[in-house]
Order: structure tokens, then C-alpha cells, then sequence
């Protein structure tokens, strides 16, 4: 295993306490995607992001699948807005 410098190890810790945030803000960059998409094979490739977004944000694998079945960006932006809201209010919380 590679040794990193103590900057590296900051830069890489940054990262992963920050990992559910830069998750969120990728699922709102595929929601918006998703409205807009024509082709289908893109569609598919948008529900996979979808689905391992979901997977690293260890929502519950029954909500997941809901989303995941239904296939309507509507869904998925309505929960996407409340894990926001619940990301932003752990992070007041935090400070």
C-alpha cells in the first residue's frame, strides 16, 4: 500500500467526510439529467448512477428500490430534497 504524504492523507480525509454531500450534489446533477434525456440507453446509464448514489448514501434498500422501480425523476427528486434537507440540518448541527 502506497504511503501518502501527511497532505495527501488531509486531502483524502476531506474527501470522505464530505463523500454524502458531493453524492447529493451529483444525484441533483442526474435528476436535472434525467428530465432531459431523449436516449434510452442514456436513461439506463443515469438509473445505474442513480442506484450506486443511492448505495453510498446507504439509503434503505426498500426506498431504493421503490425508486428504482417507478423510474419517475419526480420520485427521486422528491426524496432527494429531503436528504437534503436532513444533510444540511446534520450539518448545523455539527457546527
Amino acid at each position: 500500500m502506497p504511503e501518502y504524504t501527511p497532505h495527501q492523507q488531509g486531502i483524502i480525509k476531506r474527501y470522505y467526510d464530505q463523500r454524502d454531500q458531493i453524492m447529493l450534489e451529483r444525484l441533483q446533477e442526474v435528476v436535472s439529467e434525467l428530465y432531459l434525456v431523449e436516449s434510452e440507453k442514456k436513461r439506463e446509464q443515469l438509473w445505474k448512477r442513480v442506484a450506486q448514489a443511492m448505495e453510498v448514501l446507504k439509503v434503505p434498500p426498500g426506498l431504493a428500490q421503490h425508486i428504482l422501480t417507478q423510474r419517475r425523476p419526480e420520485i427521486l427528486a422528491a426524496n432527494l430534497n429531503h436528504w437534503l434537507a436532513d444533510s444540511r440540518r446534520q450539518g448545523k448541527s455539527k457546527g
